[in-house]
């Protein structure tokens, strides 16, 4: 049996528990998640060297995914414009059943290996992207079939899953299976599974943003001012690293047409 299908020893008498109790080992559960993403650095360490690699040569990051780990590659995606100032098309979340799936839930699109053809193939993949296929068991046909044909090209391939020797893992080029076990609900990947997977997802984007030259120390450098607390945290950056005044900051960026490089060399 796959372990994040087997019952968690530690809440067979979830039901019975005080709220307090549930809370605290659902807390102890997550930290056993946070735990296991630790244990796979190395493997999220070469996913990020491939994609920071492909985008040098002006490729792309894909996340493709079903249920839970098809919106948390969505939202993934969808959050390094606002971060790192790159095109909507830089980083891609493609979710089985579409978008209307990621708010309705579609249980059945994860078995469609044709609807993954057919979703990734508009995207025009070169050898240059790279295309991870998350699954928490890891056996989704959706998943498996995108990777499958993302190969076939000549893009770099990545499995994140919770069950080392899935399917998934036999088919990507690196695997990172961080091993966050029975759920304290069974068979709820939402929870540990599903923490587990925003933590890598969330490693791969930055760091190969960072690598790709997105940030200054840990600035974010390329931030646009599309609200008043993106403004002033704009105004802060340009503050502290010219070291002056943050009027005078706001002063070089209503200048520079709020380009916090072109603020900082003015």
């Amino acid at each position: 049996m796959l372990k994040t299908e087997m019952r968690n020893p530690k809440t067979k008498h979830f039901d019975k528990m005080s709220t307090a109790e549930m809370l605290k080992i659902m807390n102890e559960e997550n930290m056993n998640a946070v735990n296991a993403v630790g244990e796979c650095i190395d493997q999220i360490a070469l996913a990020v060297e491939a994609v920071s690699k492909g985008f040098a040569e002006g490729g792309r990051l894909f996340y493709v995914g079903a249920g839970t780990s098809g919106r948390l590659g969505i939202i993934d995606a969808a959050e390094c414009p606002p971060t790192f100032g790159v095109d909507y098309g830089k980083v891609v979340g493609i979710m089985a059943g579409g978008r209307d799936a990621m708010f309705r839930a579609n249980e059945g699109g994860e078995d469609s290996a044709e609807a993954a053809v057919e979703d990734i193939s508009k995207y025009s993949l070169t050898k240059n992207d790279v295309v991870v296929g998350i699954s928490a068991a890891g056996g989704a046909a959706y998943v498996a079939s995108a990777l499958e044909y993302a190969k076939n090209i000549g893009c770099t391939t990545v499995a994140v899953t919770s069950n080392a020797g899935s399917l998934i893992t036999e088919i990507a080029d690196i695997s990172i299976t961080p091993d966050t076990g029975a759920e304290v609900v069974t068979g709820s990947t939402r929870l540990k599974a599903g923490t587990a997977q925003k933590l890598v997802l969330n490693m791969i984007s930055t760091c190969a943003m960072v690598k790709s030259g997105y940030v200054y120390e840990n600035l974010m450098i390329n931030l646009k001012p599309t609200n008043i607390k993106l403004r002033g945290r704009m105004i802060r950056i340009v503050s502290d690293i010219i070291d002056i005044s943050e009027e005078d900051a706001e002063k070089r960026l209503d200048k520079a047409n709020w380009n916090i490089k072109a603020a900082v060399e003015g």
